[in-house]
């Protein structure tokens, strides 16, 4: 599986209301590694899924630079954009967003429907995702046939059923209670320490934070400071 190194540079979003100005990034700069997993913190309001968007692709900045891997964002058109994140980036919000008339393999198959690939191929990828995330056995259920956990599960092997670069995570156990955000949170160490992925996570939450390597802290769009975690990795740890 890919990975790649994110870096932003002076990075600037201002939304307007009215013609009323919004600051919201302020001249971020931010590096972060292949193969790092880094949760994003900061107050209501401080830039956290805003620069999660700005990475992906979902959203433009008003000034600087982001670059994911060889790929420079700004000098995308959003043809190109839309092309670039089906292949390059997985997400995963807080909501599932599954499809509830979809089983899991049919929600998790449905990035791979916008490349050419004979379907043999797409189902085993299917397969391969769902067992990583441990549903290897729930692949025909719909989503009202599984837990809040399990339906988080079938988000995650939607996100890396394409081998993504980076996986953006915004609040992924906002919405589970304390033994589900861990089992989430072990299985997004798993991604990172045994496929080398390279994760940002924006959480709240200290407790999901500590399961990250570094710990970046966002106040009023700009960088506040950065924490290195003494979290052991997961073979260690065993």
């Amino acid at each position: 599986m890919s990975s790649a190194d994110i870096e932003i540079k002076k990075l600037k979003k201002v939304y307007y209301k009215d013609k009323m100005e919004i600051p919201v990034l302020a001249g971020l700069d931010l590096s972060i590694s292949a193969g790092e997993f880094v949760a994003l913190m900061g107050p209501s309001g401080s830039g956290k899924s805003t620069l999660l968007h700005l990475i992906g692709g979902l959203d433009t900045a008003t000034a600087g630079s982001v670059r994911v891997g060889e790929s420079l964002l700004e000098t995308m058109s959003e043809a190109q954009l839309t092309s670039w994140r089906s292949r390059h980036v997985g997400f995963i919000f807080q909501m599932y967003h599954l499809v509830p008339v979809l089983t899991a393999a049919q929600n998790v198959e449905l990035p791979l429907l916008l490349f050419k690939m004979k379907s043999s191929e797409r189902k085993e990828r299917v397969k391969t995702a769902l067992t990583i995330v441990g549903l290897g056995d729930r692949m025909d259920h719909r989503p009202n046939q599984l837990s809040g956990g399990q339906e988080q599960r079938v988000a995650i092997a939607r996100a890396i059923v394409t081998d993504p670069d980076v996986i953006l995570a915004d609040e992924p156990t906002g919405d589970l209670d304390a033994k589900t955000s861990e089992e989430i949170l072990n299985l997004l160490n798993l991604l990172n320490e045994e496929f080398g992925k390279t994760i940002l996570m924006v959480t709240h939450d200290p407790k999901a934070a500590a399961h990250a390597k570094k710990t970046v802290h966002l106040e009023k769009g700009q960088l506040e400071r950065e924490e290195f975690s003494n979290r052991q990795p997961m073979a260690a740890a065993r």
